[in-house]
């Protein structure tokens, strides 16, 4: 059995969901894969299922009735890693924003001593294709912004493409988790960093999606905006 998990929230991603296992599972290591699906009304869990019939054990699905948001899917997630002994758990879009050739690059990173790694757009060598430049400016001093606020040592605060070694999501109460959209990234990181694991950037070229429909709102800029000044004076568990 692989020690590696990626999971992976969809909300109607038919466009990319078969596209995106069969290249995980093309990867010179192995990784074990869950999708974790709101309910999609596009057809996107069907395909999983179809799938399973090729690649058995290593595909797996968990279906949510609505859409209930990114954090609460990572959540399910790594409750459902935890009980499954995986070693090393990762997160990543299904939009190919993320490159699945640099889960390796991660997982090699908390192999040498990494507690969390992080496939970081702002750290040295790190980059970002085909967005606007005012989304560009706006996602970097995003991430001053919590930089400043809660003194954390990280470049890139809301990315979302991530490995954790076991012990990270042991150590922390995922139930104690408050926030859902990119504060939910934020929440993580700060949590582990206080709780002192290490954390380390790997710079990644990051690609804004072709197909499908982004998921960013107004309402998820704001919860993380607000949610950074409530972290700061949370009591960790």
């Amino acid at each position: 059995m692989s020690q590696s998990l990626v999971i992976i929230p969809t909300y109607n991603e038919i466009e990319n969901i078969e596209k995106m296992i069969r290249k995980v599972f093309s990867l010179k290591r192995e990784f074990h894969l869950l999708i974790v699906d709101d309910g999609s009304p596009d057809g996107t869990a069907q395909k999983v299922k179809e799938l399973q019939n090729e690649f058995g054990c290593k595909l797996h699905i968990e279906e949510r009735k609505g859409k209930l948001g990114l954090g609460t899917a990572y959540i399910h997630g790594f409750k459902w890693a935890l009980a499954k002994n995986y070693e090393y758990i990762f997160e990543m879009d299904c939009d190919f924003s993320h490159n699945p050739d640099d889960l390796i690059r991660l997982q090699e990173a908390c192999e040498k001593g990494a507690d969390v790694s992080i496939g970081s757009r702002y750290c040295s060598g790190g980059k970002v294709s085909n967005w606007p430049l005012g989304r560009i400016l706006m996602s970097y001093f995003a991430s001053v912004y919590v930089r400043i606020v809660l003194w954390l040592p990280v470049k890139d605060t809301t990315a979302g493409f991530k490995c954790y070694k076991r012990k990270v999501l042991e150590t922390i109460n995922l139930d104690g988790i408050k926030f859902m959209g990119y504060a939910f990234q934020i929440e993580m990181k700060y949590t582990a960093y206080k709780k002192g694991f290490k954390l380390v950037e790997v710079p990644i070229m990051f690609v804004d999606r072709v197909e499908g429909v982004s998921k960013m709102s107004t309402k998820i800029f704001k919860e993380a905006f607000w949610g950074v000044l409530q972290m700061r004076f949370k009591k960790m568990d």
